[in-house]
C-alpha cells in the first residue's frame, strides 16, 4: 500500500513537472510577436493599398517646317495635277506671271500646278533661264542694289524656318533671281517680291525633289495671258 502511494505520487510529480513546462512555453510563445519567433513572414499593412494612376511623362514635339503657319491657301493654289497643253518637253518649269502659276511639265498634255508670289510692279521679268544651284535651307545674302533700296535689311542671315528663302532654294542662271519657300505663306497668289518666284515651304520641297540642275525655265512676261490655265484633274 505504501508503495503503490509512492508510485502514485511520483507519477503525480511528473504530469505536474509537464504542465508547468508546457505552461512555461506556451505563454511567452503567446505573447511574443509573430516577427519574433518567424522573421521570414512579413506581417499584414494595417491599411488597405490604394491604387495610383501615374501621369503620363510629358514629351517634346520637334517643329515642323512650316510651324506657325495657319495660312490655308485658297483652292486654286493649292499643288494639283492640271491639264496643260505644252511643247516643252517633260520636266520643263513655265512661269505664268500674270496669273501667279507655276508649270512643271509632265508631258502628254499634263503638268503640276503650283501657286505663286510673283514680282511686284516693276520688278518682273522674263526670259529662259536654267537651274544652275539647289541648296536646301539656304541662306539669304541680299544684293547691294536691295540694300541700296531697302537699307534696314540684314547683310546676311542664316537658313531656317525664319529665313525668307524658307526651306528650298533654286538658282536661276547668273541672275539674282530664285525659285524659293516661303515664311510668309500668305503672300502666294500675289505680286510681292523683288523677282524672285516664292512657292510654299511644302510645296518647294515637292518641286526640288523633281529638280535637277540644268532644268529649264520659262518665265513668261506679264503682258502673257494664258487663256487656258489649266483645269484640275486631280
Amino acid at each position: 500500500m505504501l508503495i503503490k502511494n509512492a508510485s502514485a505520487r511520483s507519477r503525480a510529480a511528473v504530469f505536474g513537472s509537464l504542465a508547468i513546462g508546457a505552461f512555461a512555453f506556451a505563454s511567452p510563445a503567446k505573447a511574443a510577436p509573430q516577427t519574433q519567433l518567424f522573421p521570414f513572414i512579413l506581417p499584414l499593412p494595417t491599411q488597405p493599398y490604394q491604387y495610383e494612376p501615374q501621369q503620363p511623362a510629358s514629351q517634346s514635339v520637334a517643329p515642323s517646317e512650316d510651324e506657325g503657319t495657319s495660312f490655308e491657301l485658297p483652292p486654286r493654289f493649292r499643288r494639283q495635277i492640271v491639264n496643260y497643253t505644252s511643247h516643252e518637253a517633260a520636266g520643263t518649269i513655265i512661269i505664268d506671271t500674270p496669273n501667279t502659276y507655276l508649270y512643271y511639265v509632265l508631258g502628254n498634255g499634263r503638268a503640276i500646278r503650283y501657286g505663286i508670289g510673283v514680282g511686284r510692279d516693276g520688278f518682273t521679268w522674263s526670259g529662259t533661264q536654267s537651274v544652275t544651284k539647289k541648296a536646301e535651307w539656304p541662306d539669304w545674302t541680299p544684293p547691294p542694289e536691295m540694300i541700296h533700296r531697302q537699307p534696314y535689311l540684314p547683310r546676311h542671315m542664316a537658313g531656317g524656318p525664319g529665313n525668307p528663302l524658307g526651306a528650298r532654294a533654286m538658282y536661276l542662271g547668273g541672275t539674282v533671281y530664285r525659285i524659293h519657300g516661303t515664311n510668309a505663306p500668305e503672300t502666294i497668289g500675289t505680286h510681292v517680291s523683288s523677282g524672285c518666284i516664292r512657292l510654299t515651304n511644302a510645296d518647294v520641297t515637292d518641286l526640288y525633289s523633281r529638280v535637277n540642275v540644268g532644268t529649264k525655265v520659262i518665265v513668261l512676261p506679264m503682258e502673257q495671258r494664258r487663256a487656258d490655265l489649266g483645269s484640275a484633274t486631280r
